[in-house]
């Protein structure tokens, strides 16, 4: 089976790299376990406004929003935030 390709927005992108180098070190840890296991690491889900399913992966201080393209075999990353806001 075809592995999952992982795309982060740029906003992410930026938020990851204002990071000390351990929390983002995380971050990017627990993005390539989202991408090798896409259902296994959701620890709740949201609804857009479209409708559609995002996963929400705490990872320490923080909340990875994405949402899986089962038919593209994508991970699409929306945003990483403070997971207290």
């Amino acid at each position: 089976m075809e592995a999952f390709r992982l795309f982060v927005d740029q906003e992410a992108i930026d938020f990851l790299n204002s990071l000390p180098r351990r929390r983002r070190d995380s971050l990017y840890d627990r993005l390539r376990q989202i991408r090798e296991h896409p259902g296994s690491h959701s620890d709740y889900q949201e609804t857009d406004s479209t409708g559609r399913f995002v996963d929400i992966s705490i990872c320490g201080r923080h909340a990875i929003h994405y949402w899986i393209d089962h038919a593209d075999r994508h991970i699409k990353v929306l945003e990483i935030s403070s997971a207290d806001s």
